[in-house]
């Protein structure tokens, strides 16, 4: 066992001198003190190394969220290690031991294709003949004809609309006789609906800061004044505003809302070149698609509690706090956003990538159900039956599993924080499976708050306050028009023309979802 004499001899000594320190240190009291000390520094660099651990997934979540992609898509192991690349987990897949008839609907192919170089017959067409040259057309005879197709482009134009009234004297009555001033809405302004329809369009449906558009207006021959547009923005927000409360009066009254926030920063009037942090609180009707954006000043308690102190219905959100307050109102029952669980295990894979993962595969299996309800167009009773049968076992069963897993990890962790999200909202987050109208998610009010995400990058910020509630206006009635897939600039141009002498008794007439195009528009 040893090489030699000496090596054994060496050993023997080394731990007889230690045998004698332990002794010294325990007859003094220093070896106590000791393997206090001892203990003390483990449990310091045991919370180091939490912090350690906490601090990597903060730097992880950061270098995502500039370089990586945002998406929440998830693909499970077994997935990962499908033979070919292009191989998708089918629903039947997902759902495992779950028995599922699913058979997704055949997209119809279109009969007689037109070609790649046909366009709608709606589009202007400009005709030019071209023969061949040095070819006398009176000694022969037409038998045919080519034709080649191609679009083509006519930059924007400004011109000038000019009415002429022209007055008649009646010479039997010496009467003069005129006919009437067409009615404008802006009566102090020499500008037409069509124009600042397509002002509000570009900067608030494309994202075309007003700046760049007054320069471009000077490109084509007649600079505007930032001043000028700014007012003409203003009175158009001003003549919907009566529109804008029909709306909301409609989205208030629908019985189950989406509700989410999202920030807009606004100039600060009282700090120079400041900013102040403003808020427009999104609420969306499920079931008639209405959008309803309303401008705070802040992300307090205050801002939904006024919009919904009548509410009555159905509250889905996200787990912001601030909406915990409806729990204590009976009118409103509150119900959470699935999405918004799924985020919290999808950024806790680098912590613990099997617990991750096992929840986003039975959240996957939810998912999978609801697509296939979609798809298959299944509605009413038959929906709550399936959704009984197939997604309340697995809500079930995972809110047991989260129970067990949060006592086995560190409620600090990643992972720990997610479960501690999800347990404590589940009964909220499977209230949808109960129901045949509830969704599994805010993902639609989600993407009626993607054009402001949009917008902000091109124009930064709101000039004031006022500015913002204008812009609330706007991009309301302007959502609704996308979701019922309507025109917004003949839709803006012909509000524009008629609001101002329209009944206000019949102003919901004028809302995207009941519109009907003036004929002269």
């Amino acid at each position: 066992m040893w090489a030699n004499k000496g090596s054994f001899l060496f050993a023997k000594t080394q731990l007889q001198s230690e045998f004698y320190t332990i002794k010294m240190m325990e007859q003094n009291n220093d070896y106590i003190d000791y393997k206090k000390a001892y203990h003390e520094q483990l449990a310091i660099n045991e919370k180091l190394a939490l912090k350690h651990q906490d601090l990597a997934f903060q730097l992880a979540q950061l270098q995502k969220l500039v370089f990586g992609s945002r998406h929440e898509k998830f693909i499970s192991a077994d997935a990962q290690m499908a033979p070919t690349l292009f191989d998708i987990p089918t629903i039947t897949e997902l759902l495992e031991s779950i028995t599922v008839s699913y058979q997704k609907p055949a997209k119809q192919s279109r009969p007689n294709h037109p070609g790649r170089n046909s366009f709608p017959e709606k589009l202007r067409r400009v005709e030019t003949v071209v023969n061949p040259t040095g070819l006398d057309l009176t000694l022969v005879k037409r038998i045919g004809e080519s034709v080649t197709e191609t679009l083509a482009y006519v930059p924007a134009e400004l011109f000038v609309k000019k009415v002429i009234r022209p007055k008649y004297l009646d010479t039997a009555t010496n009467s003069i006789h005129q006919a009437l001033a067409p009615e404008r809405c802006f009566e102090r302004s020499n500008v037409d609906p069509s124009l600042v329809a397509q002002i509000i369009i570009e900067k608030f449906v494309d994202h075309l800061p007003l700046d760049r558009q007054i320069k471009r207006f000077a490109r084509l021959g007649y600079p505007i004044s930032d001043s000028t547009i700014g007012n003409w923005v203003a009175a158009s927000a001003a003549y919907l505003k009566p529109l804008y409360e029909a709306h909301k009066q409609l989205v208030l009254a629908s019985g189950y809302l989406h509700a989410d926030e999202t920030i807009i920063k606004v100039l600060d009037s009282d700090k120079k070149n400041a900013t102040h942090q403003g808020y427009y609180w999104v609420y969306q009707c499920n079931a008639n698609k209405l959008v309803l954006f309303d401008y705070r000043t802040g992300r307090g308690r205050e801002g939904p509690q006024s919009i919904l102190r009548d509410y009555k219905g159905y509250l889905q959100t996200d787990g912001y706090i601030v909406y915990e307050d409806f729990d204590n109102n009976p009118a409103i029952i509150v119900l959470n956003c699935m999405a918004h669980a799924r985020r919290k295990f999808s950024e806790a894979l680098p912590n613990d990538k099997s617990r991750a993962e096992h929840v986003l595969a039975e959240m996957q299996k939810l998912y999978a159900i609801e697509r296939y309800l979609t798809q298959n167009n299944i509605t009413g009773e038959d929906k709550l039956a399936y959704r009984k049968e197939k997604a309340l076992p697995i809500l079930n069963e995972l809110g047991v599993w989260m129970q067990k897993a949060y006592t086995e990890v560190l409620p600090s962790s990643a992972i720990g924080k997610a479960i501690a999200y999800s347990l404590t909202r589940w009964d909220k987050l499977s209230l949808y499976a109960t129901t045949d109208f509830l969704n599994i998610d805010n993902n639609a009010v989600e993407n009626s708050i993607r054009p402001v995400a949009v917008g902000r990058k091109n124009y930064l910020f709101a000039g004031s306050h006022a500015a913002a509630g204008r812009s609330a206006i706007f991009y309301s009635l302007l959502a609704t028009c996308k979701n019922y897939q309507v025109n917004p600039v003949d839709w803006m141009e012909d509000i524009l023309t008629r609001i101002a002498s329209y009944p206000i008794n019949k102003i919901q007439e004028l809302l995207p979802q009941n519109w009907k195009q003036h004929p002269n528009i």
